[in-house]
């Protein structure tokens, strides 16, 4: 997928483009994401769909659930949304800094021509 160690580094332009890709890719994840927590909250507890947002998108941000759990199914969904969103927030943002690391260890590393023959 990204270029190899003895090749030049991508023009910024294109580098560019390719960390859009990868935020893009990560935000669909995340909006998955906030639609399966809110399907959830909505299915399991009967939260009206603005409090299901809230509930999901607050696990999802790392914050935790806003409203009391009342449902023991609701309890159990609760616990493995908020999991799979710890492991979620880890890979989104996995997923959007790996271009730059690589862009970072690809500039350290990368010889020109012209150096070799030095």
């Amino acid at each position: 997928m990204y270029e190899h160690r003895r090749s030049r580094p991508l023009p910024r332009l294109r580098f560019l483009k390719r960390l859009a890709i990868h935020v893009l890719v990560a935000w669909a994840l995340l909006l998955l994401s906030l639609v399966v927590g809110m399907w959830g909250y909505a299915h399991f507890e009967g939260l009206a769909w603005r409090d299901a947002f809230v509930n999901a998108a607050m696990l999802l941000g790392g914050m935790g659930p806003v409203n009391r759990l009342h449902t023991d199914n609701g309890k159990i969904f609760a616990g493995c949304y908020a999991l799979y969103a710890g492991l979620v927030f880890l890979l989104a943002a996995g997923v959007v800094f790996a271009p730059i690391g690589h862009r970072i260890m690809h500039l350290m590393h990368w010889e020109d021509e012209a150096s070799k023959r030095i």
